[in-house]
């Protein structure tokens, strides 16, 4: 499951890897065995310590049971928007293209299956989405949290290795990067201002951004 990356798009750093993933952390995971069809679940993972992601999952998933059986992969999409021909100082030029972040961390789920250790991995992950002003708080009655707890598997996925590509107009001129960003952000969409924040961090040092 290897990630295809031209030159131009590649070598991003770290940190800018890891940003995509604490910023956009509802990840596609993904465990593929020999002779069987490939175990997908849709599911927010979080960077609670470095170099390791946390997540959980329903028991009835028969995912967590192919954990130790073939390989894992999770897909972090990033910020992505659609880049027009017309946003560029020569349309005729250019054709159609989507901007996009990516990041693909691959290692071996360690599964946690301790009523105890599970509900600090439920409550850590819950406090990174919860608002820091008036937070959720856990009132369950004990029964019914064991019983709840019980019905899922927590896991711990060590970032053995990690791909990352940013396709984010690296090979277009300062010129062509300055129309997009503006065409970018007149669209008033949350998610093209991030494209163009990314565009204009990962202009190529060898030009004036």
């Amino acid at each position: 499951m290897s990630l295809y990356v031209p030159r131009h798009f590649g070598n991003q750093s770290q940190s800018d890897a890891l940003k995509v993933i604490r910023d956009w952390p509802f990840a596609t995971l993904i465990t593929s065995v020999a002779g069987a069809e490939p175990h997908i679940t849709h599911l927010p993972l979080v960077l609670l310590e470095e170099g390791r992601l946390t997540g959980h999952m329903a028991r009835a998933n028969a995912h967590w049971q192919a954990f130790g059986q073939g390989h894992t992969v999770a897909v972090f999409q990033g910020p992505h928007a659609y880049i027009s021909p017309l946003w560029y100082d020569d349309p005729a030029a250019n054709v159609p293209t989507w901007n996009f972040a990516v990041v693909h961390v691959h290692g071996a789920p360690q599964l946690v299956d301790d009523v105890a250790r599970k509900l600090v991995i439920v409550d850590a992950t819950s406090a990174v989405f919860e608002s820091s002003e008036n937070p959720w708080q856990r009132q369950l009655q004990p029964a019914k949290q064991e019983a709840m707890l019980s019905n899922i598997v927590a896991f711990h996925l060590p970032m053995t290795h990690l791909d990352a590509q940013f396709k984010m107009n690296q090979n277009k001129t300062d010129a062509d990067r300055a129309k997009v960003v503006a065409a970018l952000r007149a669209t008033a969409q949350p998610e093209a201002a991030a494209v163009a924040d990314l565009i204009q961090h990962l202009a190529p040092p060898h030009e004036t951004r």
